[in-house]
């Protein structure tokens, strides 16, 4: 009795062991497997996490990239803009430079026209006053032995004979001109006369040419009777 029980126990333990191997066997190769896969899920995630990294990478690269590019597209937008407006400066300052030149030159212009009808004016007048010269000239060669010539400056040379008694054609001279101020002007004569300059300030302020030449003569005159 004892010994069939023992031998049922026995029977029923190593069934138990064996299903216990068995069961352990086959977790086993279960815990195999899945870790297995595991490993092949971890190392397919990792190439899948590896190539998505790069991508990203080569994606921020990119962006880098472009951001710079659109650095370098700024600067050389801002240089070109600041050279723009460097070249706009010069524009208005060479157009207010060229505004200033042609308004110079209109005042050159006027102030030309305005010397050249003075001048003309002026040169008139002169010509008015060498006609009554000549004239005068004319008249004074018959009745005072006095001739006029014209020399070199625009001057006149008069010449007086009939002076000295002893010599009739010995010549009495002195020249004449008009200065810038359209005044006369008396110089060279020969003889020397001292009182030239108070008869050139007497026809000056009288313009009484024919009463200059009488004291003219009159001087010679003295001269050789001196």
């Amino acid at each position: 009795m004892v010994e069939d029980e023992l031998a049922l126990f026995d029977k029923s333990l190593n069934e138990f062991w064996n299903k216990f191997k068995s069961t352990v066997s086959d977790t086993s190769c279960q815990m195999v497997g899945l870790r297995d896969a595991y490993k092949d899920s971890i190392k397919a995630f990792a190439e899948k996490l590896s190539v998505k990294l790069k991508e990203e990478e080569r994606m921020v690269e990119m962006f880098l990239e472009y951001q710079n590019q659109i650095c370098r597209q700024n600067k050389l937008i801002q240089e070109k803009k600041e050279n723009l407006l460097k070249l706009i400066a010069e524009v208005k300052d060479k157009k207010q430079e060229v505004e200033t030149l042609t308004a110079n030159i209109q005042d050159l212009k006027e102030e030309y026209a305005r010397k050249k009808e003075t001048i003309s004016t002026a040169n008139k007048a002169n010509e008015e006053r060498l006609k009554r010269l000549q004239k005068s000239a004319d008249l004074y060669k018959d009745r005072l032995g006095l001739e006029i010539r014209k020399i070199y400056g625009d001057k006149l040379q008069f010449i007086f004979t009939d002076i000295d008694p002893k010599h009739p054609d010995r010549p009495f001279m002195f020249s004449l001109c008009l200065n810038e101020a359209r005044d006369y002007e008396v110089s060279d004569s020969a003889p020397h006369l001292e009182c030239l300059a108070e008869f050139q300030e007497n026809v000056r302020q009288t313009n009484n040419f024919s009463a200059f030449l009488a004291n003219v003569r009159k001087a010679f005159t003295a001269l050789v009777y001196n």
